[in-house]
């Protein structure tokens, strides 16, 4: 078998998760945050749709990481997402920071909004 290493060119991966917090490029930012390739932002949770809705056009999908078990995606923010053209996959948080950076090697125009585990 063939290993190929993964390059992110200039994107920042998701380098861990613990208990409150993200680790990207070595620093940990507390969760929840929004984490787009070369960027991190506050978030505020399920209920704080504006940064995400802000995505618009730069992004085609946000992995949303719904903390230490998959929960479904709230209603309103599914369809205030569908109605700005942006996707949205609920998955637990652990998942969401490893698709985001298998998705982000492949250059993909993905974000990650993530609840702390």
């Amino acid at each position: 078998m063939e290993l190929v290493e993964i390059s992110y060119d200039h994107a920042r991966p998701i380098d861990g998760y613990g208990p409150g917090f993200i680790r990207i490029g070595a620093e940990a930012v507390p969760a929840p945050v929004l984490v787009l390739a070369n960027s991190t932002r506050p978030w505020g949770g399920e209920t704080d749709t504006d940064p995400l809705l802000t995505l618009a056009g730069d992004v085609d999908v946000i992995l949303l990481g719904t903390g230490a078990e998959m929960r479904p995606v709230p209603t309103a923010l599914r369809e205030a997402l569908e109605e700005a053209g942006i996707g949205i996959e609920p998955m637990a948080t652990p998942t969401a920071c490893r698709s985001f950076n298998v998705l982000l090697s492949e250059g993909r125009r993905i974000a990650a909004a993530l609840l702390p585990v």
